[in-house]
Formats: structure tokens, C-alpha cells, sequence
């Protein structure tokens, strides 16, 4: 007869096997924050079918690729190949407040200077956040791609609207107004973020 632990342990086999490339020290971390959030998880929501729980933590390949990206392996186990210039290596030790104010700032920034260089430290404060948030360890899968659309996709999609429709950042009241209301649901999803990660 299965326990209900069984679901539990298959998952975490299943992540040290797609980890297998990572140090063992590492792997064995992986393993130990994975149960630890399985745990809290289900202590927060005694409810909660074990199956969903596990699958909000997100699909053992996925997690296993992130984590041999994160330790410099990026190329074993498939994990695909990324761009980011050895950047991934260090994600692990990266506070989870930096992207946070990264992707905050990089609206600040647009809107305190309108001119160069705002809009070039904006754009790639928005980017460096958006790096950073998706290789960090302290979010879900879920919880990364709500992020990076909230925090990054929609604000620059919206810019790019306006300046193509209004002619310009130069728009007077209406500019300031939607640059503080798209600056508000920055700090909003980063204020969420910020409350759910994991630590």
C-alpha cells in the first residue's frame, strides 16, 4: 500500500536523478530545500492535494537544469544553452532583494532622467532583474513568469506603446501618470514577490 509519502520521495528521487551531474554537497542542499518547502507547503495547506504541491514546485528536469545552470554546468544534463555570459554561475549567492530593485528601478530611472542616460539604465536594469529573477533559487517557475510579465514584459510593452502613439515620452500629465501607475504595479509585484519567496 502506498503512503502519502511516496509521491513526495518519487518527485525528490527524480530531481537527484536529473541532478546527477551536480556536486554532491549541492545535489544533497537541492534535495534538503526542495522537502524542507514540500513540508511548509503542506503544514500551510493541510488541504492541498500532494500532487499539486509538487506540481507548483515545477517538472524535476526543469529544476535539475536550473540548479546545473546555477553551479556553471549550464551544457549538462540538456539544460539548454543560454546567453547569459557565465552570468548563472553566480545567481545562487545573489540576495533575492537585488532583482527586486533592479526591476523597480529600472522605472525610476526612466522617469527621474527622460533623457540619456535614463532610458539606457533603465532598459538594462529591466533586463539584468529579469536575468536574475528567472536563474534565482528563491522563486517557483510560476512565480518568476509572473514576475518577469508583471515587472518587465507588460511596463516595456506599455512604453513602447505610448511612445509609438503619443509621439514621445514628452506627454506631460498623462506621461507622469502612467509612468507612477506602471511604477506602482512594479513595486507591487516586487512587494509579492518579495512575500513569497522562499528562503
Amino acid at each position: 500500500m502506498k503512503t502519502s509519502a511516496d509521491p513526495v520521495r518519487d518527485y525528490l528521487s527524480a530531481v537527484e536523478r536529473e541532478a546527477s551531474a551536480l556536486p554532491a554537497d549541492r545535489r544533497q542542499e537541492l534535495l534538503a530545500d526542495l522537502a524542507e518547502h514540500i513540508e511548509v507547503t503542506r503544514a500551510e495547506r493541510p488541504d492541498a492535494p500532494i500532487g499539486e504541491v509538487l506540481a507548483a514546485l515545477g517538472d524535476p528536469r526543469t529544476i535539475a537544469a536550473t540548479a546545473l545552470t546555477e553551479a556553471g554546468n549550464g551544457f549538462a544534463a540538456g539544460a539548454p544553452a543560454r546567453g547569459d555570459a557565465g552570468a548563472p554561475a553566480r545567481q545562487g549567492k545573489v540576495h533575492p532583494l537585488v532583482p527586486l530593485l533592479m526591476l523597480t528601478l529600472s522605472m525610476a530611472f526612466l522617469m527621474v532622467f527622460p533623457d540619456n542616460p535614463g532610458p539606457l539604465i533603465g532598459v538594462l536594469f529591466r533586463i539584468t532583474g529579469a536575468v536574475l529573477l528567472c536563474t534565482s533559487v528563491h522563486w517557483t517557475a510560476v512565480q518568476k513568469t509572473s514576475g518577469v510579465l508583471l515587472a518587465a514584459v507588460l511596463p516595456s510593452a506599455i512604453i513602447a506603446t505610448w511612445n509609438l502613439s503619443s509621439g514621445g515620452p514628452d506627454a506631460g500629465t498623462p506621461a507622469l501618470l502612467a509612468n507612477l501607475a506602471m511604477l506602482a504595479l512594479m513595486v507591487g509585484t516586487a512587494a509579492w514577490l518579495w512575500r513569497v519567496r522562499r528562503a
